[in-house]
């Protein structure tokens, strides 16, 4: 997938079936970053920077851990579907969404981000201002991690849905 994700309140989720319902309490439970909730099986969420309008997103599947990433925030997390049910991506409310085709499994899912702080000052701005970019490959669960921290918004959000652990 690699698309811009129009949505609102900085919402992107990857799901199978349980959706996210603004629990972050349940959906960020045990982790160390607050940005990418993995917390529940079958789900992912990204809190983007930009409240509003689109950011780049793109989304790999990879046979194998990927090189690191130079991007300017970056952490990784755990996540695990299942047989099923469909797995889709969607921005919040339904403003963008489609299927992914990633099979069931256990993986480790480095989320990569370019220009947070730029998307929370542009947030309603035409155009991109923000990317991300969500790797998936087969690993067993393991704690997440921050890998590295360069805005000052990711640094808030760790803050404030993070330090769960």
């Amino acid at each position: 997938m690699d698309a811009v994700v129009v949505t609102d309140y900085g919402q992107f989720t990857v799901t199978q079936g349980d959706m996210w319902d603004g629990d972050a309490d349940r959906f960020f439970a045990g982790q160390v970053n607050g940005w990418v909730a993995a917390a529940v099986p079958g789900v992912v969420h990204v809190v983007m920077a930009r409240r509003s309008g689109g950011s780049g997103m793109r989304v790999e599947l990879w046979e194998r851990e990927p090189a690191p990433s130079d991007w300017d925030d970056v952490v990784e997390v755990s996540a695990a579907f299942q047989n099923g049910d469909a797995v889709r991506w969607e921005g919040w409310g339904g403003m963008s969404g489609g299927g992914l085709a990633l099979p069931a499994g256990s993986y480790r899912v480095r989320v990569s981000a370019q220009g947070r702080d730029a998307g929370n000052a542009a947030e309603f701005a035409e155009g991109v201002v923000d990317r991300y970019l969500l790797q998936f490959w087969p690993a067993p669960a393991a704690p997440d991690e921050v890998l590295r921290t360069s805005s000052t918004d990711a640094e808030y959000w760790n803050g404030a849905w993070g330090q769960r652990r």
